[in-house]
């Protein structure tokens, strides 16, 4: 009897330390119960190492927190972490865009640049703050995590907003003011004053740059991209990532921009420098909901090492073995629910996620960087696996499609440039309210408020049941149709020109200050075309750089939308140059050249731009045509 409490103990501290179920007796001897004891011993020993692999398999691998702890499933990330960002995008995208959509009015009144003077210092900084990008992007793969990049950069941002805040609120920060009269000119800023608005623009920029390449990409690793749930999840996200950018938008071109034409423009820049500061606290709340990305070292290292590879290979020698398992891509995106076209009867087939882990041959794309795994190396240290092949192949495959929407983020460019300056040509009253010609991408943002949620509530839907697809609508179809939008936007563009110059031609005010008797909704139609076409080309591009990208590259990858942009708006000034420099020969006026705008050969670069988005797009169907979904491929063998 004494040796039955003793064993009976043991068995429930046994119990208590282990998840165990063991079977049930009506009678169990006490000396079978000690007899066992020996096993029972052994069991929580394998208990323990069946809960911490029950622990392992709960951890996002490849993930932490925001305290650099193993980030856990059911705790770390989905769309209410997301949110956050979503959020943060508002004011992030208010604080850019209040300065930006409004920049060309301040350089002209009141640092007395000329129209195009304004409209190439604009496109600059809006090019460089995009082009930033692609470093915020690259630290947030490389070295930090996009959490820490956000909070570094929304505080650059932060710097460079006070700096011009200070200047327009000092008059002796600003140039002389001058009454302008027709046919004179007023004397631009210059000297420290324009170092000072120059160093106030940039180190902005710098920090928009951050933020762009490191916050659609925090987002959209809140997902598990291993499920559909996740995968659809973070195509929403990217949709209303824009729907934000849109929100932003909405109120920095009209409470914003009535601000700085009203009230000051110390009050505009004001009001950018508290939405950015507002926007750090609202990030920092989602702190214990986030997964962030670890940083995997420099992606730029592993394409040097294989193209290096590739090109120094020996040639004829060794090869090394193979179990011919070669991985295989397909023209749809993951979750195609028509597999069986791409497994041929007699194949071995698997799915793609991670398939250069599995597989020793590579694609047959761009089979020159074959030879990076297929031939040994003449150095070691440029020894490849099929993985890093792969994903260098991934990155020179998107970038023909990348190269084909610079020409439309060129057309995007004129928005906030010439199409401002011809909509303040015009009469800007609706009823008794004037409405400021920074206010015209109104008509865009509504727009794009209004279609994203039915894009992908409706839309979406409708074609996934359509094509039986998980996608509905692929990322390059999306992009295609933004790349058609812009086109008709040009030729509307060029057509409201022809008629915006007959009215001024006809009422006898081609030199005149005062509005001409034409309604700025004319300027409508074409900001509609190229809103619909940044809906379409955006969320497109976003969230095909994304999921196409490897997992090391994601942020950089992302971040190539916004270059794009940069790189739209680079193009645009070169293209203003070379059309003044080859229209102004033999003494002849320039098509954008002089102070007033009414003079200008618009519509004829706008019919240029034209001609020049279909070849552009001729350019991305041919890309996009060959063009094989990473995610959507297979393993044959």
């Amino acid at each position: 009897m004494s040796i039955t409490p003793c064993v009976l103990g043991f068995a429930q501290r046994l119990l208590a330390s282990a998840p165990l179920l063991l079977p049930c007796s009506p009678a169990i001897s006490a000396t079978e119960l000690a007899r066992s004891r020996c096993k029972l011993h052994r069991l929580p020993a394998a208990a323990m190492e069946d809960g911490a692999a029950a622990r392992e398999a709960e951890r996002w691998e490849g993930y932490v927190d925001w305290r650099n702890r193993p980030a856990v499933r059911g705790r770390h990330g989905s769309m209410l972490a997301a949110s956050f960002v979503l959020v943060v995008e508002v004011l992030e995208n208010l604080a850019f865009l209040a300065n930006a959509s409004n920049l060309v009015t301040y350089l002209m009144n009141f640092m007395h640049y000329s129209p195009s003077q304004s409209a190439t210092t604009v496109t600059n900084f809006m090019g460089t703050a995009f082009l930033l990008a692609l470093l915020g992007g690259f630290l947030s793969d490389a070295f930090f995590t996009t959490y820490a990049i956000y909070l570094i950069s929304a505080f650059v941002e932060f710097l460079g907003l006070v700096v011009l805040t200070i200047q327009a609120r000092t008059p002796s920060l600003m140039p002389p003011g001058c009454a302008k009269v027709a046919g004179a000119a007023c004397e631009p800023v210059s000297g420290p004053k324009k170092a000072m608005l120059f160093a106030g623009l940039y180190v902005t920029a710098l920090g928009i740059g951050g933020i762009k390449g490191s916050l659609p990409s925090h987002g959209a690793e809140q997902f598990d991209e291993h499920a559909p749930r996740g995968r659809k999840g973070r195509s929403t996200f990217f949709n209303y990532f824009v729907f934000c950018l849109s929100v932003g938008a909405l109120i920095a071109v009209t409470f914003a921009v009535w601000v700085e034409d009203n009230k000051g423009w110390q009050w505009g820049f004001g009001i950018s420098t508290i939405a950015i500061l507002l926007s750090i606290p609202v990030f920092v709340a989602g702190s214990r909901l986030y997964r962030n990305k670890v940083p995997t070292g420099s992606p730029l290292t592993t394409i040097a090492k294989v193209v290096l590879a590739a090109a120094l290979a020996r040639r004829g020698g060794a090869q090394s073995a193979s179990n011919g398992a070669v991985i295989d891509r397909a023209p749809s995106p993951t979750g195609s629910t028509d597999m069986k076209e791409y497994c041929k009867p007699g194949d071995i087939c698997g799915v793609a996620d991670g398939a250069a882990e599995v597989a020793t041959e590579p694609s047959q794309e761009l089979v020159f960087l074959n030879r990076a795994v297929q031939r040994q190396p003449r150095c070691g240290a440029l020894s490849c696996t099929v993985r890093e092949v792969e994903d260098v192949k991934i990155v020179l495959m998107v970038l023909p499609i990348f190269f084909s929407t610079i020409m439309l983020n060129s057309c995007l460019a004129q928005l906030s440039t010439f199409s401002v300056e011809q909509a303040a040509t015009m009469d800007t009253r609706v009823g008794g309210l004037k409405v400021p010609p920074a206010s015209l991408p109104v008509f865009p943002v509504t727009f794009i408020i209004l279609l994203a949620p039915v894009y992908d509530h409706v839309i979406i839907p409708f074609a996934r049941r359509a094509t039986g697809t998980e996608m509905g609508i692929t990322h390059l179809q999306r992009i295609g149709t933004g790349l058609v939008l812009s086109i008709v936007a040009m030729a509307v563009a060029a057509v409201v020109e022809v008629k915006r110059k007959n009215v001024a031609s006809n009422a006898g005010m081609l030199d005149a200050a005062a509005p001409l008797p034409i309604t700025f909704f004319w300027i409508a139609f074409q900001y509609l075309f190229l809103g619909s076409a940044d809906l379409f080309t955006l969320a497109g591009l976003l969230e095909f750089f994304f999921s196409e990208a490897p997992a090391r590259m994601r942020s950089l990858a992302t971040s190539l939308s916004w270059a794009s942009l940069a790189l739209g708006y680079y193009l645009s000034s070169v293209l203003v140059t070379v059309v003044n420099s080859a229209t102004g020969r033999g003494g002849r006026r320039a098509w954008l050249q002089g102070g007033n705008l009414n003079h200008y050969h618009l519509e004829r670069f706008y019919w240029v731009m034209c001609v020049l988005s279909t070849l552009n797009y001729l350019f991305f169907l041919f890309w996009a045509i060959r063009y094989k979904y990473r995610n959507a491929g297979v393993i044959k063998g």
